[in-house]
């Protein structure tokens, strides 16, 4: 089901009888209609194994699953939303940026030394994620949240898009991605977060970056 932007921190959804969607707990501000909130224990299509990876990896967010007829504004900790349309393919998010999503997308957890190996797992330090991250699948939208606004950059074939991996947000599509020392004008002037990494995304697909250096 489609998000409609309300403003930079506040999306509102339709809910319609016999679909379902998840978000975070917490995040409902306003309804209107007939609509249900319930605590969700598995944590959306993913099941048992998807919510056991999540504990492991320290990713248990709290959701809730919304159902009903009517129409649902969502909103989170004053945070900027990004929304996010799949179209078939993956998007790897951290769990706590999550705000709302389809409740037809597929959702699971990816060790990150999947990507990268040993350097995959260096990148999950750096960026904050840990050793796993979220993903969702299939066709559907997503709200994803980040500080001070976020930017979409498109990544192409033989175009890389070098990232901060403090202003990482999320990525989607067939994109590999890689952790890269970077001795450069951010910590020369000082602005460097104190490890001198860049994350170079490289494939067909798209990456969201946050004004910001702050975590979530």
């Amino acid at each position: 089901m489609p998000f409609r932007e309300i403003n930079s921190k506040m999306v509102e959804a339709t809910v319609t009888p016999g679909q379902k969607m998840f978000s975070q707990r917490g995040a409902m501000l306003a309804y209107r209609g007939d609509v249900s909130f319930t605590p969700n224990i598995t944590g959306g299509q993913g099941g048992l194994a998807s919510m056991i990876g999540r504990r492991v990896a320290n990713e248990a967010t709290p959701l809730m699953t919304v159902e009903g007829n009517g129409t649902v504004m969502f909103g989170h900790g004053g945070h900027h939303i990004q929304v996010v349309q799949l179209t078939g393919d993956t998007l790897y998010v951290e769990a706590d940026r999550l705000l709302a999503f389809d409740g037809t997308l597929h959702q699971g957890t990816m060790f990150m030394g999947s990507q990268g190996g040993v350097m995959g797992m260096v990148r999950g330090q750096v960026t904050g994620q840990g050793l796993f991250t979220t993903t969702l699948g299939g066709h559907g939208a997503v709200a994803v949240m980040a500080h001070g606004g976020v930017i979409e950059l498109p990544i192409t074939p033989g175009r890389p898009v070098h990232v901060d991996p403090q202003a990482y947000v999320a990525h989607h599509g067939d994109v590999r991605n890689k952790l890269s020392t970077a001795l450069g004008w951010r910590d020369m002037v000082g602005r460097g977060s104190g490890e001198a990494f860049q994350l170079e995304l490289s494939g067909s697909g798209a990456v969201y970056v946050q004004a910001s250096e702050e975590k979530l």
